[in-house]
């Protein structure tokens, strides 16, 4: 008897804590890729900035600072370019990471409701039987 009572008791705590287990899992695996999206952004921008300084120190008279000024037009238009994917890509990943976060929650409830269910069906089948 005190047996089962062990077993229910260590299901029921396993049912209750699987969600919250999954969820910082997901949290984790999520903070690793945004972290890593984050430094790839990063060094491509300061790749971009650092090669656009360069460009800028091998100005010695007009005609080299028209290459360079007409480079920066293309310049600025691939840095926008790349910022638009950065910012279309972080988005998917946060319609994703909702997504998930929705998923576990939805099957936490569905634990939840399967629980409470058997927790009150259970007097009711005790009191029968008594009676």
């Amino acid at each position: 008897m005190q047996e089962n009572i062990l077993n229910a008791f260590a299901e029921q705590t396993k049912n209750l804590y699987s969600p919250m287990q999954k969820f910082s899992a997901l949290c984790v695996g999520n903070m690793e890729k945004m972290t890593e999206f984050q430094l790839n952004a990063i060094k491509t921008y300061a790749d971009a900035g650092i090669s656009q300084l360069k460009k800028a120190s091998e100005i010695k008279d007009a005609d080299t600072l028209r290459t360079f000024s007409s480079s920066q037009a293309e310049a600025t238009t691939e840095l926008n370019k790349k910022i638009m994917e950065d910012a279309k890509a972080l988005s998917e990943m946060a319609v994703e990471f909702k997504g998930q976060v929705e998923a576990i929650m939805e099957e936490a409830r569905g634990t939840a409701t399967t629980a409470a269910n058997a927790a009150t069906s259970a007097p009711k089948a005790k009191t029968t039987k008594a009676a």
